[in-house]
């Protein structure tokens, strides 16, 4: 899994430099982990500025800006959750691109979800893909890896249909 995520990032930030394009992140389950391997590429200070790992709800709400009424009716791992932390960390960031990935990784559910439970957000200027996982529960490292796999397959996806 470990070669899978540095290729990964590193096809992410090549692909980000080719295109000219600048990257956010907003994170809550993977702690961190879509940041540092961005950030272990040489040259990606050209195309990332800013990851904000927000666990807690008020960190959601008070730095991300989601809204109050969205973490109340849905929870921190929603898809509408998801959708507000991309767009927001790409405003924040004043960046091309904001991603996001909140989820549960366990060992125990949490706000009635269960473990595997994860939702990742794509967002550009003119919309927002959100995308449902449902990860096998085969503990919280390989969660957190596959979600973050999940979200550089995202972005090099869209990355790629930017070409045609």
């Amino acid at each position: 899994m470990e070669n899978t995520l540095k290729n990964k990032s590193e096809a992410a930030v090549k692909a980000l430099t080719q295109k000219g394009l600048t990257v956010a992140t907003a994170e809550s389950c993977t702690g961190g982990l879509i940041s540092s391997l961005i950030t272990s590429v040489s040259g990606a200070s050209a195309v990332f500025g800013l990851g904000i790992c927000s666990y807690s709800p008020e960190a959601k709400n008070q730095v991300l800006k989601v809204k109050s009424e969205t973490l109340m009716k849905y929870g921190t791992v929603s898809e509408f959750t998801a959708s507000e932390m991309a767009q927001n960390v790409r405003l924040i960031a004043k960046a091309d691109i904001g991603l996001s990935v909140t989820g549960v990784a366990g060992p125990t559910p949490s706000e009635n979800k269960p473990v595997g439970l994860v939702y990742i957000a794509l967002s550009d200027k003119n919309q927002t893909t959100v995308k449902e996982l449902n990860i096998e529960n085969l503990g919280r490292d390989f969660i957190r890896s596959t979600a973050t796999v999940e979200v550089f397959n995202l972005l090099i996806n869209y990355l790629q249909l930017e070409e045609d």
